[in-house]
Order: C-alpha cells, then sequence, then structure tokens
C-alpha cells in the first residue's frame, strides 16, 4: 500500500521509464565522416571562387592597361614612338594593378597615322597577359590568356609621321 501511494505522489515525467534502445543501427561517428566527406567539396569550391576572382581582378586590370596604350599611343608624334610608348604604358599599368603575369604581349594598330591630317584616325591597342592558376591546387585548371582591346582617336589636326 505504501508503495502505491509513493507513485501516485510522484509526478508523471518521474514515472515514465526511458527504454534504451538495443538495435543496430547506431549512428554514432556519423558526423565525422559527413565532415569528412563535405570538406574536400567545400575546398574546392571556395578555391574555383578564388580562381574566379583572381580572372575577374585581371580582366579590369588588362583592360585599363589597354586603356592606358592606347591613350599613350594617341599622344606619340610617330607610329614607332607610339610602338614603344603603348608597350611601356601597358606594363606599368599592369605592374601598378599588381598583376604579375606570365607573358604580356602588347598589339599596336598604327595605321591611323598613315591617313593625311585633317581625315580621322585612331589607333588600337590590344593587351594579352596570361594568367597563372596552376598554383592553386586545383587538378587540372589551366591558366587563362585574358586579352582586351582599346581604340583611341588621333587628332584631326596634329601632324603625323
Amino acid at each position: 500500500m505504501i508503495q502505491r501511494v509513493r507513485e501516485s505522489r510522484t509526478p508523471a515525467a518521474a514515472r515514465t521509464k526511458v527504454r534504451v534502445s538495443t538495435t543496430t543501427n547506431d549512428e554514432r561517428g556519423s558526423a565525422a565522416i559527413e565532415v569528412v566527406l563535405l570538406v574536400p567539396a567545400l575546398l574546392l569550391l571556395l578555391l574555383f571562387a578564388v580562381a574566379g576572382g583572381r580572372v575577374a581582378i585581371a580582366h579590369g586590370s588588362v583592360e585599363q592597361a589597354a586603356s592606358d596604350a592606347a591613350r599613350a599611343a594617341s599622344i606619340a608624334r610617330t607610329a614607332g614612338s607610339a610602338q614603344s610608348t603603348a608597350g611601356e604604358a601597358a606594363r606599368a599599368t599592369l605592374a601598378n594593378q599588381g598583376l604579375n603575369c606570365t607573358s604580356v604581349t602588347v598589339t599596336l594598330d598604327t595605321s591611323g597615322f598613315a591617313t593625311s591630317v585633317g581625315s580621322p584616325a585612331s589607333v588600337a591597342a590590344t593587351v594579352s597577359c596570361t594568367v597563372r592558376l596552376s598554383d592553386l591546387a586545383v587538378p587540372g585548371l589551366p591558366d587563362r590568356v585574358i586579352t582586351a582591346t582599346v581604340t583611341s582617336p588621333l587628332d584631326t589636326y596634329r601632324g603625323r609621321r
């Protein structure tokens, strides 16, 4: 009788018995396996994001270098001096932007210098830069060649040689 009185006075939460599962579907260690599977995928995704950012920054830098090269060439008096100043301007801009290209090519279309004074003419600068992506440790990711072309007008009434 005393036992029944004690049971009736204890709250319902205390009377419930916790059952311990003795089945074989134990899930201990599954979180560690999930982490082991997810970490390489997330690292690969991060490296691709870094590569994309590096290419995007390089596009802007190469575009600016082509613009500076075309502008420097349009100010020059002769086609020969335009070629040298355009190359110097492009390389200086890439260096100032902090872009390390494995190879830089500056091509200049100086056919506008052959036109007669009084007729509109322009000069076009094309800058190509090879951006190194192989140092990101992503297997199979090749280096990327980024090219930009900008045209700048020549002064219509300035003497050309």
